[in-house]
């Protein structure tokens, strides 16, 4: 059995210069995983907490002060990892630890132990995928399963909470190459939608200046209306038709406008009651036809956003917010029929178990999955393997910026070796066969 040999935890910086935490466990005193856990801007209520309250010399505590019980642990078991944290902090959300702290600990584990088993992450994480409660057996991983790249996701326009005063209150305006037949010809796209965009809002700005927001969107002084129009433009510009070769999507992050009565777009200078925000996103589907709408509506409304899945059965009704890759929190909205789709961000449940979990029940009832980074980002490209190793429909990962193409530039290393057959990365008795699956004939399956 493999053993964990040493577990050291450090303070360091994720790409809002915020403070991170950072681990390294080592398995059998020679392979090392190495995560640096994110963080996010928009945050949900019933998310895992990052930290604690003593902040991050307090995870750091906690680490050192158990660490002989992670060195006891074998890393090739992920419910066993799950287990030895929950016993370190049993609460839910994880106050005692932070979210931050089980997320590192249990990803470079897994890292770890994919290293000393030769495997790439993504093989590792499925085969050892945890079979849950009634989720039992819903990830296939018998040895003739295809892999499957997620389609990138990218914004390309901020607003709202990753943005300042002046841009829109929507707070991303998102791009995925529908019509691509690789990875490559997908970032390709994704890249020269978000170059012209940002002629477009030259064009209608002399003085934008190309400032950005924290995922690596535009962030320019416009209304979420003239938003979308310059979206719109940028694909046109390119030759590109809206629903085939690129489609647009919205992050509404709508629980940022609510303030429990009602919702409030203060940059916009409007407000909206129940009825009139479905309107409002039922519109903007409808005219720019939209392939994704995310968080439409708050992170409690689950007859609205089952409103708005039954007026559109073709399009990615997607829910963060609103289920915090929570296991228990999804299941409640696949029985109130509130959404298709379903945002996976490992930190948001805290560690990888948790995540894992979410995503067995994602798959037993047809739910798509979207792993998503957070706009605290690091460099490290683990999602990337998460997002391949849960059938994951879409990586919402961004489009420019180093902590974002690290993830965009692993699918492409990913797909280099299917396409070269270079087995040197992968067990030679496996045909690792990572087929691309055609998006807009996922939608019609919805």
């Amino acid at each position: 059995m493999p053993d964990i040999t040493s577990a050291i935890g450090r303070l360091v910086y994720n790409s809002r210069g915020s403070p991170a935490i950072e681990v390294d466990i080592t398995v059998d005193c020679k392979y090392t995983g190495r995560v640096l856990a994110p963080s996010g801007a928009s945050v949900g209520m019933h998310e895992a907490a990052s930290f604690p309250k003593g902040g991050i010399k307090e995870s750091l505590r906690i680490l050192n002060e158990n660490k002989e019980k992670i060195l006891r642990l074998d890393p090739t078991d992920i419910e066993s990892t799950h287990k030895t944290i929950k016993e370190i902090d049993p609460q839910p959300g994880y106050h005692i630890m932070g979210g931050s702290l089980a997320f590192a600990i249990s990803i470079a584990a897994a890292e770890a132990a994919a290293k000393r088993s030769r495997q790439p992450l993504y093989k590792f994480l499925r085969e050892h995928m945890p079979h849950v409660g009634d989720a039992a057996a819903t990830l296939d991983t018998s040895k003739s399963a295809p892999y499957r790249f997620p389609f990138p996701l990218g914004n390309i326009l901020g607003g709202g909470a990753h943005a300042g005063h002046g841009t829109p209150d929507i707070q991303e305006i998102l791009i995925c190459a529908t019509g691509a037949k690789t990875i490559h010809d997908a970032i390709k796209t994704n890249l020269d939608v978000h170059a012209e965009l940002r002629q477009v809002l030259q064009a209608k700005d002399a003085d934008f200046s190309g400032g950005r927001g924290d995922e690596g969107g535009w962030a320019p002084k416009i209304d979420n209306e003239g938003a979308l129009q310059a979206a719109a433009k940028a694909c046109e510009n390119l030759g590109f038709t809206l629903g085939r070769e690129v489609s647009l999507g919205v992050d509404f992050a709508s629980s940022t406008q609510w303030n429990k009565t009602k919702y409030v777009y203060d940059r916009a200078g409007f407000e909206h009651d129940h009825g009139e925000q479905l309107e409002f996103v039922s519109d903007m589907i409808s005219r720019y036809d939209l392939i994704y709408a995310e968080d439409a509506v708050h992170e409690e409304a689950f007859e609205e956003m089952a409103d708005l899945r039954a007026r559109f059965p073709n399009v990615l009704i997607v829910a963060d917010d609103l289920t915090v890759t929570n296991a228990e929190i999804l299941k409640r909205a696949i029985n109130s029929k509130s959404c298709n789709a379903a945002i996976l961000k490992v930190n948001q449940a805290g560690g990888l178990y948790d995540a894992l979990e979410f995503a067995s029940v994602a798959a037993r009832n047809d739910i798509s999955l979207v792993t998503s980074h957070r706009s605290g980002e690091s460099t490290d490209s683990h999602i990337s393997h998460i997002g391949i190793a849960t059938n994951s429909k879409m990586l919402k990962v961004g489009v420019v910026g180093g902590e974002r193409m690290a993830k965009l530039n692993e699918l492409l290393r990913l797909e280099q070796i299917m396409m070269t057959n270079d087995n040197s990365h992968i067990d030679e008795n496996r045909d690792y066969d990572i087929m691309q699956h055609d998006l807009i004939q996922g939608m019609a399956e919805l």
